[in-house]
């Protein structure tokens, strides 16, 4: 997941940040790459970080960001089970201008259905939520979805037998509805879980499941798996129609039939996902977040279109006036998990993955935040050739 020794080298020596950024950025109407085979854009496209704030101040620590959408000219994200107790169960609403949050909200609360559903336990303790989308015709309503429940334990007898049937994990993924209030806080109002028929072959992977989400206005919702039982990254899709909720039973997705890289070996996952309709063309694409290749994946949602990759080089702001160190410093494991377009800019942000975090440390004036696992915003604008 992090890049190798020799590439941060030769990166860090090559032209000035900023140049460099206005070099790649120059260059956005020049003719998309071949798109046939699986390799990624031989030349990186550098997106600038900056730390993103909490409303009192300091930086955001420890929220394993997990999802990234945007709500009225805001960004709104999710954490998963492994981040603060402060963090979790909460919608962290972010002014992109100034990467600022908003007050921290209470933590989120449970409607009736759900606290009687099979589902109760997990969720009201520290649920791993991973991803995040609003619904297009009401600002107010969310999405999330779960992925690992092995710290939870096993379901009722009961509730075992009523949703043994998942074709993947023995707990199953869970979509979740939410409601935010005026307040801040928001409500747990449905859940449904999640099957895969068994011809899909998932595979059973409980911290290797669904990540990303994309909502189409049409309704159908798109789910990125980061492997299958084959190794490889998946996209699902089921429709989010007027009566889904309505049901507890088990909400079976399909296979999304789009174009998406086939790999060889390693690991190679979905970590964000995010829809976007691209009004030149009339076409919608999905863009996904591959964290360990420091990608982005432009996906059609023509099934008989092919899909670009995208190579990404992070960089994190440094403190204006720190003795030594460059305005931004180029990033050795970003782990993007969300991402997010309003207008013509994508904004992403990044899970800070423990393992690797502190790989990043150069300037010492970043070395505490990346201590705290803090997560950066980072930004880009949109490319015409993307989308040729």
């Amino acid at each position: 997941m992090s890049t190798t020794n020799g590439k941060f080298a030769m990166l860090k020596t090559s032209l000035p940040v900023g140049l460099s950024l206005l070099m790649l950025l120059g260059c956005s109407d020049a003719p998309a790459p071949e798109v046939q085979s699986d390799e990624a854009q031989s030349t990186a496209l550098t997106v600038t970080g900056v730390w993103v704030k909490e409303a009192g101040g300091g930086v955001m620590a420890d929220p394993q960001t997990s999802g990234l959408t945007h709500v009225n000219g805001l960004l709104a994200s999710i954490s998963d089970g492994s981040a603060l107790p402060n963090q979790q169960r909460r919608i962290h609403m972010l002014d992109p201008a100034t990467a600022t949050l908003m007050p921290t909200p209470d933590a989120m609360g449970m409607a009736s259905r759900v606290r009687r559903s099979c589902f109760a336990d997990y969720l009201k303790t520290e649920p791993d939520l991973e991803a995040l989308v609003v619904d297009p015709t009401d600002s107010t309503v969310f999405y999330t979805v779960t992925e690992d429940a092995t710290r939870t334990g096993a379901l009722s007898v009961r509730c075992q037998k009523r949703y043994e049937e998942t074709g993947s994990t023995d707990y199953p993924t869970l979509l979740v509805r939410l409601k935010r209030h005026d307040d801040g806080s928001a409500t747990m109002t449905h859940v449904r879980p999640l099957a895969f028929d068994s011809t899909l072959a998932v595979g059973d992977f409980p911290n290797d499941g669904i990540e990303g989400m994309a909502l189409a206005p049409d309704g159908t919702l798109y789910l990125g798996l980061e492997k299958d039982a084959a190794g490889q990254p998946r996209l699902f899709s089921l429709s989010l129609d007027e009566k889904f909720w309505e049901s507890q039973e088990f909400a079976r997705v399909e296979d999304a039939g789009l174009a998406l890289p086939h790999f060889d070996s390693g690991n190679h996952p979905i970590n964000g996902l995010e829809y976007y309709h691209h009004a030149a063309t009339g076409q919608g694409y999905i863009l996904a977040a591959a964290r360990n290749d420091d990608e982005l994946w432009v996906i059609s949602t023509d099934p008989e279109q092919s899909y670009q990759r995208i190579s990404l080089q992070f960089t994190a702001a440094v403190d204006e006036g720190t003795a030594g160190c460059p305005p931004q410093e180029i990033m050795d494991n970003a782990s993007i998990e969300g991402l997010a377009v309003i207008d013509q800019t994508l904004w992403l942000i990044n899970d800070p993955w423990k393992k690797n975090y502190l790989k990043n440390v150069q300037c010492g004036a970043n070395e505490e935040r990346y201590k705290a696992m803090a997560p950066l915003l980072f930004s880009v604008p949109l490319q015409a050739s993307w989308f040729n």
